[in-house]
């Protein structure tokens, strides 16, 4: 009987959503606090003492108890599972139908990256909005499905995609500045360290410096998604949320939030991509 062969995007649909899995569930509870950070409410009197992100950590397990640091993560599995699976499955296809001589300048891996997270982004919004409604602590929705039939009914279907504009110029910069930086900073290193045992620290530690840089680039746009996400009926448009932030908080408001968004980006996108690329080698296939 022959035996059928998975097409190699699918096995890179099924590398990239097995390490969105593991990095999701390790790093749910740094992305619960920034979005509590990004949505403080702004009545602090002057000379408050200042909100960081250990004090809404230690509140939210003073109130909310451990397990409260994971709330959100139902929706983020329902992201993260098949949005981490459609990137890197959009990535390899592009990537093998583009690039398949030769390696990508650093302009054109900017447009892969981009490209690749333009499409899961745009497929995975829903979920998306529903996840950072749970994690704002402001709504009682009980499962994912509910919410999402919630929105539709109450909301309408235009809100399951709001903050599209702010999701895409925050997801696509990042993802193609990282995926330019990662590239890059690997190609420039010796063949004997990208060749050694040492490949999967090799990969994690050039994951986490593209991760750094990619995040700080588009945090102004993770904290306008945030607040249009949260509070749809106070934004006709991303503009309007572009202006709160800056008339309420200044500059600084759009940076927010920046030190665990930082954290849980770079330390995912750098697990997510060692382990999808060991993966990938050993079903001996090409990353």
């Amino acid at each position: 009987m022959e035996l059928v062969v998975a097409h190699p995007a699918l096995k890179a649909f099924m590398c990239g959503s097995l390490s969105g899995t593991c990095s999701t569930l390790l790093f749910q509870p740094l992305d619960l606090v920034k979005t509590r950070l990004q949505t403080l409410q702004n009545n602090m009197h002057p000379g408050s003492p200042k909100v960081g992100m250990v004090t809404v950590f230690l509140n939210v397990v003073r109130t909310e108890k451990l397990l409260g640091l994971w709330k959100g993560v139902s929706p983020s599995f329902m992201r993260c599972i098949p949005g981490v699976g459609i990137y890197f499955s959009t990535f390899y296809s592009l990537k093998q139908h583009f690039f398949q001589e030769r390696a990508p300048s650093a302009v054109e891996a900017v447009l892969l990256g981009a490209g690749a997270r333009t499409v899961a982004g745009v497929c995975m919004l829903p979920v998306t909005v529903i996840k950072t409604r749970f994690e704002s602590g402001r709504y009682n929705y009980v499962t994912v499905l509910g919410a999402l039939r919630s929105v539709y009914v109450t909301e309408g279907p235009r809100a399951l995609f709001s903050g599209l504009t702010a999701t895409l110029l925050r997801d696509a910069p990042f993802s193609g500045i990282y995926v330019m930086f990662y590239s890059q900073t690997k190609k420039s290193l010796p063949q004997e360290i990208t060749s050694s045992a040492y490949v999967p620290l090799v990969n994690f530690s050039c994951g986490v410096l593209a991760g750094v840089l990619a995040s700080l680039v588009t945090q102004p746009a993770d904290v306008v998604k945030t607040h249009v996400q949260v509070s749809p009926q106070l934004y006709k448009r991303t503009g309007d949320a572009v202006r709160f932030i800056y008339t309420e908080q200044g500059l600084k408001g759009f940076f927010r939030g920046a030190v665990p968004r930082s954290l849980r980006r770079t330390l995912m996108a750098a697990m997510a991509w060692t382990v999808y690329e060991q993966l990938m080698a050993r079903m001996g296939l090409k990353s």
